[in-house]
């Protein structure tokens, strides 16, 4: 029983970060930490076509990671939690000191 509860588990959190393997999703998790925007707006802001912006936002809907809200005929799209930027900027810490290790062992290894 528990090993199935730690295969779903795991699942979810792998389809959780695979909404962090594409870095346009990441770029469109951090615009909306600025504030919310619709389609159009992001994707003017991050130099993409409407069509990939609406593809980019459905996967990050479907996931949970952001909400979609109606306002008049536009809709508005925002950071459903805003712990998810804390974890990319958790992330990008760890790949720094992760880049500056990995630079330090090569050094290690040359010299």
């Amino acid at each position: 029983m528990q090993t199935a509860f730690m295969h779903e588990t795991a699942q979810m959190h792998a389809e959780l970060c695979a909404a962090f393997t594409d870095p346009t999703r990441i770029l469109i998790l951090y615009a909306l930490d600025e504030q919310p925007r619709n389609v159009g707006e992001l994707a003017q802001e991050l130099n993409l076509t409407h069509s990939a912006a609406s593809r980019h936002l459905k996967v990050l809907r479907e996931l949970g990671l952001v909400a979609a809200v109606r306002q008049a005929t536009v809709v508005q799209y925002q950071l459903a939690d805003p712990r998810l930027i804390q974890a990319l900027d958790i992330l990008r810490g760890l790949q720094r000191d992760l880049s500056a290790n990995r630079d330090d062992s090569i050094e290690d290894i040359d010299s």
